[in-house]
């Protein structure tokens, strides 16, 4: 970050500034345990529809989260600028200390930090895959000429175009003070997404990672223009079972529910999920592995948590078998397990483990060639307005969307309409029998520097539409 024209897109605060503020705040604080962190999100964003660029916006955001828990009691205070850190710090005093003198219910106990000396995941994780100089220099102004590239050549075959091009840097400073440990990270962020219209057709794509290069923009305008303009008169599709290739992002909403499936730490502990109930079980074709692991070069990686606790890999389904769970302290120290770096906070939520980079992990097959393993069936590009039905069973439901294709022979045949599906996640991935090697990531909704990442996948008897109820004579 030493170049001058980047010098702007740099974290907020730096690691000496951030961490120095935590550890004098919290340094008498009045309390048994205290630790805080600290989040900082800077950056641009260029939004467009039609012909113009209607939001070109810049983003500062601090968000600040201090824990204090005197008697085993515990509260939460939340700022949202630096300069009001000393204020939460005492919110977060003074409500512990009420709570105790109220004698309310102890909060859950916790697994301890490891030390830092003997961290194995803070010393071995490959820093280098955070920050990237092009997206430093991936400039507000190649974002609209990129925008503009859509646009016109949208227009021009007779549609239009509509998405967003931007960057950003994230940047998280925690201590404890007990433990002695501050620690400090920040990452880019360049993500992109496009749908493009023509007449009856479109298509979508949507991208996120560290480095600008690795999204290709100027590929994925190319693309999804031209499968816009082949999906022109589309063709209706019979409800029904069809052999079936999801492409990256229809794969990658898939992961976005394994959350509510039960591979977590607390849903374990009830009994609860997949784990819980099916644990070193096939649950999934063997060429599917699923891991939450924000140590991988995809996606958007991060070395610990607003705990401080290092990341790691968690195979949640490893070669089809249902494997393990993410964690935070406290459902660890319940589990008597160590947490996997997975502790979240967000708004309107009450703080948990949850996957946060979830990778589907890739094979070497093509797109071309999954396809041409099918003689009969569908191409489907992505899904939307999914939602879970029974968690208990993985099933959800949504509509597919954009770009999606008949395949006759091995070969894209025809455009075909949008369909209603609901399926079993689970009893999808199970007849999996092929696995791209290209991936795509997405956020995940809700989730602080969450990612979805997967590449397409072949899967054989995907149920489309409701078929037609018979009405008998009266």
């Amino acid at each position: 970050m030493t170049d001058t024209a980047n010098d702007i897109f740099a974290p907020a605060f730096g690691g000496d500034r951030a961490t120095s503020a935590l550890e004098e705040a919290l340094e008498s604080a009045p309390a048994d345990r205290i630790e805080a962190f600290i989040t900082s999100r800077r950056g641009d964003f260029t939004r467009f529809a039609g012909q113009r660029i209607h939001q070109s916006q810049a983003i500062d955001e601090v968000q600040i989260m201090v824990r204090a828990e005197v008697d085993g009691r515990v509260s939460r205070a939340a700022a949202s600028s630096f300069g009001a850190l000393r204020a939460a710090v005492d919110r977060s005093c003074a409500a512990a200390a009420q709570q105790a003198a109220d004698k309310v219910t102890p909060a859950p106990r916790q697994t301890p930090l490891a030390d830092p000396g003997a961290d194995l995941g803070a010393s071995s994780f490959d820093s280098g895959i955070l920050w990237g100089e092009d997206t430093a220099a991936w400039s507000v102004g190649e974002h609209a000429r990129l925008a503009d590239r859509a646009m016109n050549e949208a227009q021009a075959l007779g549609g239009v175009a509509a998405g967003m091009f931007g960057r950003a840097v994230t940047e998280v400073a925690f201590h404890d003070r007990e433990a002695h440990l501050s620690r400090h990270a920040f990452a880019s962020e360049a993500q992109g997404s496009l749908t493009v219209r023509i007449d009856d057709g479109s298509s979508h794509w949507k991208d996120l990672t560290r480095f600008s290069d690795r999204l290709g923009a100027d590929a994925a305008i190319d693309r999804t223009l031209s499968q816009a303009s082949r999906t022109r008169g589309r063709a209706k599709l019979e409800p029904g079972r069809y052999d079936v290739v999801l492409g990256p992002l229809a794969a990658g909403e898939l992961l976005d529910f394994f959350g509510a499936f039960g591979f977590t730490g607390s849903a374990l502990g009830a009994g609860f999920g997949t784990v819980a109930t099916r644990g070193g079980e096939q649950v999934a074709s063997p060429l599917v592995s699923v891991h939450d692991d924000a140590t991988a070069d995809i996606g958007l990686p991060f070395p610990f948590d607003f705990q401080g606790t290092s990341k790691r890999d968690v195979p949640m389904i490893s070669n089809g078998r249902a494997q393990s769970v993410v964690t935070d302290r406290e459902t660890a120290f319940a589990l008597g397990s160590e947490s996997t770096g997975n502790f979240h906070i967000a708004r309107e939520e009450a703080p948990h483990a949850i996957p946060m980079n979830v990778v589907l992990r890739a094979s070497d097959s093509t797109e071309d060639d999954l396809i041409a393993g099918i003689e009969n069936g569908v191409y489907l590009q992505r899904f939307w307005y999914t939602r879970t039905v029974d968690p208990v069973n993985t099933t959800i439901t949504g509509v597919t969307r954009d770009a999606c294709f008949m395949i006759e022979n091995g070969r894209i045949a025809y455009p075909v309409e949008s369909m209603r599906f609901t399926m079993s996640v689970l009893d999808a991935l199970a007849r999996v029998d092929g696995v791209g090697t290209d991936s795509l990531s997405q956020p995940l909704m809700n989730v602080f520097n969450g990612s979805a990442s997967s590449p397409a996948i072949r899967v054989r008897g995907f149920s489309l539409g409701t078929a037609p109820v018979s009405k008998g004579n009266a």
